[in-house]
């Protein structure tokens, strides 16, 4: 594969996890959508959670987890677990899906060479990281080879502390980081309304009437919230769309719109 300088289009930065981690067929179609982004000169970074493998592997060690305002409650007993799920498993899965579409893939994690500040979010949250961008030249090295950086949400504070990072709020982070484009892929189509229809733009006094509401509630809040900060920031559209329709991320890369859009 050849390189490709940075300068040439914007990195994507694309989030996966939920359910996607559940299904081989889908992170294999996933993948090889990615190879066929990245065949065409597009730079990619890939950043995942992993919820469900995080419940299976608590359940089987006889834990519960509960969530606050869409963001998982991390007791220091349960971290070990969470590390292992996410910077472990999940994150080797998907660095697995990536050599199979013949990707050259790195994996790594928020806490890799000072990409990240990484602090504790609130006392009641237990270990949940906040993140902010701090050094991009490891992830610029890794994309200037044409490689796949999949990266888990795990952090680790300059206390040394191992951090849960929410995945939507460690995308964020990462886009900007890298002043990428940011593409949030979710089990849905995107942010539906009341009736369930996709809805196709939203700007942040919409999204605040539709959170009164309870229209945008839970996991899809925080999600929801997480791209109203890039696009704001950055002063551009994110795209809130489904992993299970991979030929869209085509079509966004030829400037497309898919999903629901969120506005700056």
């Amino acid at each position: 594969m050849q390189t490709h300088s940075l300068a040439e289009k914007s990195v994507m930065v694309l989030k996966v996890g939920g359910t996607l981690l559940q299904s081989d067929t889908a992170m294999a179609e996933l993948m090889q959508t990615a190879a066929t982004i990245m065949a065409d000169g597009q730079s990619l970074v890939m950043i995942h959670g992993g919820g469900c493998l995080v419940d299976e592997q608590l359940q089987a060690n006889g834990m519960t987890s509960e969530k606050l305002d869409g963001l998982r409650i991390t007791p220091a007993e349960h971290m070990p677990i969470v590390v292992g799920a996410l910077a472990g498993t999940s994150n080797k899965k998907l660095q697995a899906a990536a050599i199979k579409a013949g990707i050259t893939s790195l994996g790594m994690s928020l806490g890799d060479a000072g990409m990240m500040t990484a602090t504790t979010k609130a006392p009641e949250l237990g270990l949940v990281g906040e993140v902010s961008p701090n050094d991009a030249s490891y992830l610029e090295f890794v994309l200037s080879k044409g490689w796949l950086p999949i990266v888990s949400s795990i952090a680790i504070s300059e206390q040394g502390e191992m951090l849960n990072v929410n995945a939507d709020q460690a995308a964020t982070a990462l886009a900007k980081l890298v002043s990428g484009s940011l593409v949030l892929l979710s089990d849905v189509s995107g942010v539906l309304d009341e009736k369930g229809e996709l809805i196709q733009s939203l700007n942040r006094a919409e999204v605040k009437e539709l959170t009164k509401t309870g229209v945008i509630a839970k996991g899809m809040k925080v999600k929801v919230e997480a791209a109203l900060e890039v696009a704001e920031s950055m002063g551009q559209a994110v795209q809130i769309a489904s992993w299970s329709q991979t030929q869209q991320l085509i079509a966004l890369c030829q400037g497309k719109t898919v999903g629901t859009q969120i506005q700056p």
